[in-house]
């Protein structure tokens, strides 16, 4: 079994794909005629990045005691 990435690795990781796809996002719209799809997918998986790495920085957090 490969070694899993630290969780502080992964979000990084994880942060980089989001910012590639934000990028890749408004270049398709300057483009003279964006792609529905391309952009629906882009979008649904820039969504799915942001739970993740919300769900992540939550874990990396400690509780503070109440």
């Amino acid at each position: 079994m490969p070694d899993m990435p630290s969780p502080a690795t992964l979000l990084m990781r994880l942060r980089a794909e989001h910012r590639q796809l934000d990028e890749a996002i408004i270049d398709l719209h300057a483009g003279p005629a964006p792609e529905a799809m391309a952009l629906q997918r882009m979008k649904k998986r820039k969504l799915q990045l942001k739970d993740c790495i919300a769900r992540l920085e939550s874990d990396l957090i400690p509780d503070e005691p109440a």
